[in-house]
């Protein structure tokens, strides 16, 4: 402070742009876009085909509302999106691509074949939904915006690479590298990102580049891949009736006592640092309010955008939850100990990929193009398996607005709805090489 007293007005203003720019060099929001591929997006937009593909994408709008609707209206809870693939895959096949099918963990592929077809470009939707099956999917339209679980998460996108694949169609468009329409399964919650996983695992086709279109508006570029462990914690025990076996260790008692440990450690871990995330989201087990359980089972998730605290997190909640088993089994009077499993149901991978990579920039420019404001993410989608790899890999925005995702009023209003479908249509055509 004493410094600052010390300087005159235009040594201040100095010191204060010294600071700024430290500050902006440093910002990882700052995006930076590289010429090259600015004119390379200018140049593509401007193509005869590019524009007649454009204009199929305008003239398909009914007919994209039509898809998003019908298709939401199909359950695909987890684990169960068989339905909802046959009806993508007919819809593919329809189009005319040059094949269409659906591998063993139920993803849905559609093939493009290039010119060349020596790599192999994917551009993805996810097939599943968080919700339950039983779930009224039906859309209720009120004022033009689209009311139903999934509808837009992530049934928009799923539409809008139906429309893709008709525009590339019908527009004539010879890429040089092949391209696959993926429908996946298994993105959300306990899927564990299970559709996506298998592609890359069985590497049969090799995937070279990885767009998904899920979630955000104009402008989302998810660069970064948002890593989460998810447990399930189950504390078992005898059970017995709460007078009559009173004594016998209870699991629920240790499984509350292993929730306000671990809280409390896990809180003054993730007060500092990188941030990390905990989240208790399932509680369950017993049988009566006069019975002392057998079991007691709670599902935690944990996300950090820094793989080692994730490791660390697991360590707390494994400590934590030993402690509780060893404090309740110390306690009970009669019987045999109570025993603790922990497993783990979900392992998110982490990642990053560079702002210039030539598949994070041909989204900015194609962003830029569009009237759009190009903005970095980090994101749990099923670009985080592809950029743990080190992959290009990005995820896009579906564009229009929307909102409540995972909630029984989710919406989406098709607001120039188009643009997003443009600029996936530029950058996939930008990836695969076309001239």
């Amino acid at each position: 402070m004493q410094l600052l007293k010390n300087l005159d007005g235009q040594e201040k203003m100095i010191l204060s742009l010294i600071l700024l720019l430290n500050y902006v060099s440093h910002s990882q929001d700052i995006i930076k876009e590289d010429v090259k591929y600015t004119r390379e997006i200018k140049r593509l937009a401007n193509k005869k085909e590019v524009k007649t593909a454009f204009q199929v994408i305008l003239d398909l709008e009914p007919k994209t509302i039509k898809n998003q609707i019908e298709l939401t209206e199909i359950e695909a809870p987890p684990f169960k999106e068989e339905k909802k693939a046959l009806e993508f895959s007919k819809r593919l096949k329809e189009i005319g691509i040059d094949e269409v099918w659906i591998d063993s963990v139920g993803n849905v592929l559609g093939l493009i074949k290039g010119y060349e077809g020596k790599r192999n470009v994917a551009i993805d939707g996810h097939l599943d939904t968080v919700f339950p099956e039983g779930t009224d999917v039906k859309v209720r339209i009120k004022n033009d915006t689209l009311f139903a679980p999934g509808v837009a998460d992530d049934t928009r996108g799923l539409a809008m690479l139906l429309t893709i694949a008709e525009a590339i169609k019908k527009s004539e468009i010879k890429t040089r590298d092949n391209i696959l329409i993926i429908g996946t399964v298994g993105e959300e919650g306990l899927g564990d990102l299970r559709g996506v996983k298998y592609l890359f695992k069985n590497n049969k086709p090799k995937i070279d580049s990885w767009i998904a279109v899920d979630g955000g508006g104009l402008g989302r570029i998810n660069n970064q891949g948002l890593g989460s462990y998810r447990y399930e914690v189950k504390f078992k025990g005898p059970g017995g009736h709460s007078w009559g076996a009173f004594g016998l260790a209870n699991p629920h008692h240790a499984l509350g006592d292993a929730i306000s440990k671990f809280v409390e450690k896990a809180d003054e871990y993730t007060s500092k640092g990188p941030k990390t995330s905990y989240n208790v989201g399932v509680i369950n087990g017993g049988t009566s309010i006069n019975s002392i359980p057998y079991e007691s089972i709670m599902l935690i998730d944990i996300r950090s955008v820094r793989p080692e605290n994730l490791n660390d997190m697991e360590l707390i909640l494994k400590k934590t939850s030993e402690d509780a088993l060893a404090k309740q089994n110390a306690m009970k009077r009669i019987g045999p100990d109570l025993e603790l499993e922990i497993n783990k149901i979900g392992n998110r991978p982490s990642g990053k990929i560079d702002v210039k990579n030539h598949l994070v920039q041909r989204a900015i420019a194609a962003t830029n193009y569009m009237g759009g404001k190009p903005k970095l993410t980090i994101g749990s989608t099923d670009s985080n398996v592809p950029i743990a790899l080190g992959l290009p890999a990005i995820t896009i925005g579906r564009g229009g607005d929307g909102g409540k995702n995972h909630s029984l009023d989710e919406w989406w209003l098709n607001k120039d709805g188009y643009k997003a479908i443009h600029l996936a249509l530029l950058v996939l055509l930008a990836e695969t090489g076309y001239k």
